[in-house]
């Protein structure tokens, strides 16, 4: 069975401190036998404002974050998901896209996802964020696509709170679905394994989050809890302690074939609207 590794981290606005992090987390990824290697949202930063955002944000063609990530999955041979920020289509220094890249075992990106439901909280006693302002928001989902470990669908963190988008992926033949995460501590310590478990019960699918973890500034905290779900909503991995760490997962294909045999979900859209 392949072996996933899954990690968190707390960005920060130092670039180069991220890199060498995420490059680590690639060699002991590798030194251990994974195929595929999983990085949280935004690992390229975070930061403490919308403008510093935009004036960090680069492309992928000259990002020394992405490119110095890319020749280290090159070097190891293994397959890397990570979160980032790109510049938009137009160009406009006003909103940034917040991206889910597939780097191969190449190190080429051969897949790419702009996440499509931006987070806009403000929650009593806690955090207020409005990613809206500095984010613009993906108007589609990337189909489905093959990698070492199956067939994978890409969503980013607050995608999460919306089975829509993980059950569109699953009729396009997902069979494992990632959210690379920044969860605040009080969504998270209320919500983050119930909807991580949901999603993987309701697609039947593997499910994938890797996390930020800690403090990033003084405004921003993220909750942590990278893991791994099996179709079964079993929890299989997960780091757990509020610091950088890393955890595997073996991908095992037969749990999905089981599960999906022995509970087929015929959906009825004779009777509702397919969604």
């Amino acid at each position: 069975m392949p072996l996933a590794a899954i990690a968190q981290f707390t960005s920060t606005n130092i670039l180069p401190q991220n890199l060498r992090i995420c490059q680590n987390f690639v060699r002991t990824a590798a030194s251990k036998g994974a195929v595929a290697l999983f990085l949280p949202e935004a690992s390229d930063y975070i930061s403490s404002s919308a403008e510093e955002s935009i004036s960090l944000c680069q492309s992928v063609h000259t990002s020394p974050f992405v490119l110095g990530l890319r020749e280290e999955a090159k070097r190891c041979a293994l397959a890397v998901s990570v979160g980032i920020h790109e510049p938009t289509v137009d160009g406009l220094k006003e909103r940034v896209r917040n991206t889910s890249i597939w780097i191969d075992g190449h190190g080429e990106i051969t897949q790419r996802y702009h996440k499509v439901h931006v987070f806009d909280v403000d929650i009593e006693g806690g955090p207020r964020i409005l990613e809206s302002r500095s984010t613009e928001p993906g108007t589609s989902l990337t189909p489905p696509f093959d990698t070492p470990i199956g067939k994978l669908g890409l969503l980013i963190c607050f995608d999460l709170r919306f089975p829509e988008v993980s059950l569109a992926l699953r009729r396009q033949g997902a069979s494992i679905l990632t959210y690379p995460s920044a969860f605040t501590v009080p969504t998270g310590q209320a919500h983050w394994e119930t909807l991580l478990r949901a999603r993987a019960i309701e697609t039947q699918s593997w499910v994938i989050a890797a996390a930020q973890v800690g403090k990033h500034n003084e405004g921003r905290r993220s909750y942590g809890h990278a893991m791994a779900v099996n179709p079964w909503g079993k929890v299989v991995a997960e780091c757990v302690e509020e610091k950088e760490d890393i955890c595997f997962a073996q991908i095992d294909s037969q749990i999905i074939e089981r599960v999906r045999r022995e509970i087929p979900l015929k959906r009825r859209f004779d009777v509702y609207p397919e969604v």
